[in-house]
């Protein structure tokens, strides 16, 4: 008499479930993996920090962009000062008219000018006889600009 074979499931359950499983552990290595690769693309790309040169003469300061990222003018602030003591009026920046400067800075200090002072670009701007203490010939001049909060750069240079 032939055999007969019934239909069994208890194997098959066992296939099952373990085909998931891996399945399950593929899909969760996937992830992980692509989560991995895009987090090392958004690390964000080093930039050389900014360098700018300061020179002054007579009561007139001149700052040259000399290289690194762009600055955003609007995000500046310039504190300067005269043989360590801060001038009484320190410039805005951009501005046309201020408080302890003469009128019409010129490049990126002024507010009809381009917000982004870039490579080679010179923003000067010169001290009204209303300003203290006044630049002396050999005086050191001393230069602070910030982004926000951040020091970009601290300058000094001697007057002549």
């Amino acid at each position: 008499m032939p055999r007969q074979f019934r239909n069994s499931t208890r194997g098959s359950s066992v296939l099952l479930g373990s085909v998931l499983l891996i399945g399950l552990v593929v899909v969760v290595a996937a992830a992980v993996g692509a989560a991995a690769f895009d987090a090392a693309d958004s690390s964000p790309t080093p930039t050389r920090p900014t360098a700018l040169s300061l020179s002054v003469s007579g009561d007139t300061l001149s700052l040259v962009h000399e290289g690194g990222a762009p600055l955003d003018v609007d995000s500046l602030a310039v504190r300067i000062s005269v043989n360590g003591e801060p001038l009484a009026h320190q410039p805005p920046v951009p501005f046309f008219s201020a408080s302890g400067f003469r009128p019409g800075p010129t490049g990126p200090f002024n507010a009809a000018a381009d917000s982004r002072w870039t490579v080679g670009e010179t923003a000067t701007l010169e001290l009204a006889g209303t300003n203290d203490p006044g630049i002396e010939p050999g005086a050191t001049v001393t230069v602070r600009v910030f982004d926000g909060d951040t020091p970009v750069a601290a300058l000094e240079a001697r007057a002549s």
